[in-house]
């Protein structure tokens, strides 16, 4: 079996517009696919990245048109400048490690519907209300919000580590277990082709 392993911030606007498209590719060609949320700025730290309010005034605003233009062109809602972003990434990617552990949910929905509470519906994803909706919601016990937090702090610092020995430096990013990767929402129908043997 294909597997595909999924470095992702759930602050990522990205990452958002990804969508559902990872998990749809992911079935067609029957590959397993292990989630990994990280801290982005770290990772952008650690691999000669920078944080998007510390890049020059043209890169910025090139990020702002070219955001709005992929959502439209992808048909889902997003706001720009949501209330709660940045904010503190670590509680929620916990609660997806412990719910990939726990099993018995959609971890797919679970990411999806975190940074859709931040992108579009103006919620704190740092905030045990949020996570604990987004976990019911999309399977899981709510209470992964609490039980999961020293086994999720540990594997969210080791998501960092491996995240950069496989070569990752942002959000989405994706590894083949043949070592094939892949930056970014638009690559995943290069994804999708690799897994199929055309690329």
């Amino acid at each position: 079996m294909a597997h595909i392993d999924y470095y992702f911030s759930t602050i990522s606007p990205y990452a958002y517009l990804a969508g559902g498209r990872l998990e749809e590719i992911a079935a067609r060609h029957g590959a397993a696919i292990t989630y990994k949320p990280l801290d982005i700025m770290a990772l952008f730290a650690r691999t000669g990245g920078t944080s998007p309010r510390d890049r020059h005034p043209s890169r910025q605003e090139y990020r702002a048109q070219d955001l709005v233009r992929q959502a439209r062109m992808l048909d889902l809602e997003f706001n720009l400048a949501p209330a709660h972003w940045p904010t503190n990434m670590a509680p929620s990617s916990y609660a997806v490690i412990a719910a990939q552990n726990a099993g018995g949910g959609d971890v797919g929905a679970l990411a999806r519907a975190l940074m859709r509470a931040c992108w579009v519906e103006e919620r704190d994803i740092a905030q045990d209300d949020v996570i604990r909706a987004c976990l019911a919601g999309a399977g899981f016990d709510p209470s992964l919000a609490d039980s999961g937090l020293l086994a999720g702090a540990e594997t969210y610092g080791r998501n960092l580590e491996e995240a950069v020995a496989a070569g990752a430096f942002g959000s989405p990013f994706y590894v083949t277990d043949d070592d094939a990767r892949f930056w970014g929402q638009d690559r995943l129908d290069y994804l999708d082709r690799h897994l199929s043997g055309t690329l």
